[in-house]
């Protein structure tokens, strides 16, 4: 047994070790946008979903009207038949500015699509732009974001930009799983090769922000394609994938921050919404967790109590590689890194929980958000609205 325990760490820290390096080389090799890239000439449509946003919409209104070098700008904000003052704060700005498109949805989503990629694709609907870019209702854009997103978008041939915005975390579980979000592609996803690779497997997006052609958008069917994904975001660009479309994961951490929950309760209710879709199936999850635990907490275990010295040492080595992995990303993208990142074994066993939390309410039919029911469609349906 004290043969197979080394065996076990050792492989587990090879791997850890192993995905430091491919983070370090990530972090060479990904996208970041040019502060001072040139003017827009296209017109471009800022395209915001909201729905019980009346804490942050405010705020992300006036950030996107104070996008500079875009003259053709539109912001499209559809109050997705909120019970709060969304609707009031969207028509507020309209009136204020004529840039600012004020929409109203007072229905529930049709059968076969979930709260967002109905909402995204009314939008889009509406829209008359070259280029698309969908923001959330909490997310806080630089001045320079929309044209450094049309430079990524068009200087590089690219049909979708993925960018990922910093991520803000307050309470202790959000410091402990917030990290993740960026993290996890640039630890495990080869960014440059997957830009023209047509492999789903290869899809990593964030639908905090998005920017896409607006014709390849449409080619690929829009969020229709998507209507019962509970990850849209990734659902989509696995659209444009197969469909032979150029998509680029890209740091955005100088483009945007964006805190998507406000408190323990909430990030344990949004991350219950959708990680019991992220792995396929339920042996999809398992299979995903048990590699997690194999690789990042059976280090820090063995580290802290493994009976022979040789075993701890080797523990030591894996837990540390772990941590430069979540220091290298924190440090990129301008998120907390210390005392943070020495946590991490304690972030994957919080991911581990969440996702048994979302897979248990989602067997027992008890999976919402704001208000409504979340029901996946069967993949490979794309109802039409």
């Amino acid at each position: 047994m004290v043969r197979v325990g080394r065996l076990a760490v050792s492989l587990a820290t090879i791997a850890s070790v192993a995905l430091a390096a491919h983070t370090a080389w990530n972090l060479r090799q990904v996208r970041r946008p040019r502060t001072d890239s040139p003017a827009v000439a296209e017109r471009v449509d800022i395209l915001i979903p909201a729905r019980d946003e009346e804490a942050h919409l405010a705020t992300t209104l006036a950030c996107a009207r104070e996008q500079s070098g875009v003259d053709r700008l539109g912001i499209l904000v559809l109050d997705d038949d909120s019970s709060d003052a969304t609707g009031a704060i969207a028509e507020s700005a309209a009136a204020r500015d004529a840039r600012v498109v004020a929409l109203r949805g007072t229905q529930s989503p049709p059968a076969g699509w979930i709260g967002k990629p109905w909402a995204c694709m009314r939008l889009a609907q509406a829209s008359k732009a070259d280029v698309l870019v969908f923001v959330d209702a909490d997310v806080v854009l630089e001045p320079h974001a929309v044209r450094a997103l049309v430079d990524l978008l068009r200087g590089n041939a690219l049909d979708m930009v993925a960018p990922y915005p910093r991520q803000v975390a307050g309470s202790p579980l959000e410091r402990l799983v917030q990290p993740l979000v960026t993290w996890a592609w640039s630890a495990t996803v080869p960014v440059r090769a997957a830009e023209r690779s047509t492999r789903t497997s290869l899809a990593a997006a964030n639908g905090q922000l998005l920017a896409v052609d607006a014709r390849a958008y449409r080619e690929v069917g829009g969020h229709a394609a998507v209507a019962g994904e509970v990850i849209e975001d990734v659902a989509l660009m696995r659209a444009f994938k197969r469909n032979g479309f150029a998509c680029a994961t890209v740091d955005g951490s100088d483009l945007a921050t964006c805190r998507m929950y406000d408190s323990a309760s909430a990030l344990a209710d949004g991350y219950a919404k959708s990680l019991w879709s992220a792995f396929g199936s339920p042996a999809g999850s398992a299979a995903a967790c048990a590699g997690l635990a194999f690789v990042y907490v059976l280090p820090a275990l063995a580290a802290a109590g493994a009976r022979r010295a040789d075993t701890r040492a080797i523990g030591v080595i894996g837990y540390a590689a772990a941590v430069a992995s979540r220091a290298m990303v924190s440090r990129r993208t301008g998120e907390r890194t210390w005392p943070d990142s020495l946590a991490h074994p304690a972030s994957i066993t919080a991911f581990i929980a969440l996702t048994g939390l979302s897979w248990r309410r989602h067997l027992r039919g008890a999976t919402q958000w704001k208000g409504r029911a979340v029901v996946a469609a069967p993949h490979g349906t794309a109802p039409r609205p």
